[in-house]
């Protein structure tokens, strides 16, 4: 599941930098792809029980957790180069004491995610949840309702333990069809209407569709290079911003 088939990475080599179509296709795949599991930032330990605040102790700061797939888990990349880091730097730039914690997976599916929310929850305890997940269910041809499903699940439980979500959209390439790529997007629209949170439709805008896409990637063509990884930053800045108020 992890690599494009033959007939379209052809067409890729031969049309990347002049269809946008092939931009949004390559911006995909990076949200899908697995074949080498990236380096969780932080990662959970498992069946740790969070430590209790002493009585009358003042709470600290918010904890941020992300929950993606390889976008936000530094596919490919230097260790310390990828969004969800430049986030953490930039809060630090701003003397920010909210820490982030990157718990996203190559490969990663809304399933996935669903299974190992709980303990995530119950490990760091965030005030905030960016979830990043669906891409990997499009390519695998699952149930639009099924991926709806849980991301549902995900977001009520997130704010059953007290964190506020924000819900980061992903499209899929035209060759799936117009309906289907209107749906998909379509989903996540109609999931933070319905939910009343804060979206981010497209974390590759401005990289995945953009004229001189090639630009942005990696040797590969399939994953945005270090140079991306600020523009990704600047499409969740904006709607993360007012959570951290």
């Amino acid at each position: 599941m992890n690599q494009l088939n033959s007939k379209n990475v052809k067409s890729r080599n031969q049309h990347f930098a002049l269809q946008r179509r092939h931009c949004i296709a390559v911006a995909l795949s990076l949200a899908i792809s697995g074949a080498c599991g990236a380096a969780v930032a932080s990662s959970p330990a498992r069946n740790k029980e969070p430590a209790k605040a002493a009585p009358g102790a003042k709470p600290g700061p918010v904890l941020v957790l992300v929950l993606g797939d390889s976008l936000s888990a530094e596919y490919g990349l230097t260790r310390g180069k990828g969004w969800v880091q430049l986030l953490q730097q930039r809060m630090n730039d701003e003397k920010n004491p909210r820490k982030v914690v990157n718990a996203s997976i190559s490969g990663e599916t809304t399933a996935g995610g669903r299974a190992r929310l709980a303990s995530l929850l119950r490990q760091h305890e965030p005030g905030i949840l960016i979830l990043e997940l669906g891409g990997n269910d499009a390519l695998r041809g699952l149930a639009l309702q099924s991926t709806q499903q849980n991301l549902e699940v995900m977001i009520k439980a997130a704010r059953e333990a007290g964190a506020q979500v924000l819900l980061v959209g992903m499209q899929v390439p035209p060759n799936y069809g117009a309906t289907y790529t209107e749906q998909f997007a379509e989903m996540f629209r109609s999931i933070a209407d319905a939910q009343k949170l804060p979206l981010v439709p497209f974390l590759l805008s401005g990289i995945g569709d953009a004229a001189d896409a090639e630009r942005w990637f990696q040797s590969d063509r399939i994953h945005p290079n270090a140079q991306a990884q600020p523009q990704m930053l600047a499409n969740v800045w904006p709607k993360l911003r007012p959570l951290l108020k």
